[in-house]
């Protein structure tokens, strides 16, 4: 279940959610080994035309409805939010999540699309594909950004403020510069791994179940994926998180709605988490597992998004 933790800034974690056995928390501790291949009932997908090429996305809910962006990290996929698209959308939101540029069924965008073509995929290329998506939408939207989509939202978020809502940060890395230097066992390792190596390495985790330990069925999806995903993009990726921009300042400073997400067996150590979220003036929730809430606890992880929701509404 969800703790919500009291900051500096006077924040109370009433306001957000509460730290209780409720139905949430009972729907979560019976969640069993999920099929991560079917969609939430109801579901549409599509494909978004963006700089570097057609993103493969996934929408839920009334399109007339104020919207929720979804954003998958390195690696990840839309279907990482498949369990809390139907909470979100019961609530009168419409809900969308798409791949990121290289991932999964949004492999053949890259920057050899771009005009002109690039060589790498960079932080440039996944900010100008992420407004691409937003600005399909009726914005301002509320914003979810997964590990290292959650940077981009951060960079997207201080360049184009007037598209956001509210802006949640789920399980991202908690430090600027290089961010992997901090996470238990590879970190010390991380500033002499360049980007190939990093990716392969991490894929490595992944796939093997050392980065963490999944369901079978969740873990076959995550192999079943890998099929399509570039090893180009997670590379590149691997690159950017070892010099993550600080943008801390200038979110502290905005009046936007912010929630830090984390599980408290993250890959990056909750007091980190911590520290992070008081540096940019936002709430923080820390949930029962590792990297992925929106996977072990979607729906506690809702009702919290909810309450988040209800107070921007408000203001």
């Amino acid at each position: 279940m969800a703790t919500l933790g009291r900051s500096e800034h006077g924040d109370n974690p009433e306001e957000l959610g509460r730290a209780r056995v409720d139905a949430a928390a009972l729907l979560d501790a019976a969640l069993g080994d999920v099929d991560w291949a079917v969609p939430p009932l109801g579901s549409v997908r599509f494909s978004i035309d963006a700089p570097s090429g057609k993103l493969a996305a996934m929408a839920l809910g009334d399109p007339g409805d104020p919207c929720v962006v979804l954003v998958p990290g390195a690696t990840g996929s839309k279907e990482d939010f498949s369990l809390m698209m139907p909470d979100l959308a019961a609530a009168g939101y419409f809900v969308v999540a798409y791949d990121l540029a290289g991932q999964y069924q949004s492999a053949k965008a890259g920057p050899e699309n771009l005009v002109p073509p690039r060589s790498h995929y960079d932080y440039r290329l996944f900010v100008d594909d992420f407004v691409a998506v937003l600005e399909t939408t009726a914005t301002p939207v509320h914003v979810v950004g997964y590990s290292f989509a959650g940077i981009i939202a951060q960079l997207a978020c201080v360049e184009r403020p007037g598209l956001f809502r509210s802006l949640t940060l789920l399980g991202c890395p908690p430090e600027p510069g290089q961010s992997f230097k901090a996470v238990s066992r590879i970190g010390r390792f991380s500033t002499w791994v360049n980007g190939r190596a990093g990716a392969a390495l991490l894929i490595w985790g992944i796939r093997s179940g050392r980065v963490a330990r999944v369901p079978r069925g969740r873990q076959r999806f995550v192999n079943y994926r890998f099929r399509f995903t570039r090893r180009a993009s997670v590379r590149d990726i691997y690159t950017l998180m070892q010099r993550v921009p600080d943008v801390r300042r200038e979110l502290a400073e905005s009046s936007l709605p912010k929630f830090v997400a984390v599980g408290e067996h993250d890959l990056w150590p909750l007091s980190l988490h911590r520290q992070f979220a008081q540096a940019i003036k936002a709430r923080i929730g820390v949930y029962r597992g590792g990297h992925s809430p929106c996977e072990t606890s979607p729906h506690e992880f809702s009702r919290d998004l909810l309450a988040l929701y209800a107070k921007a509404g408000e203001a």
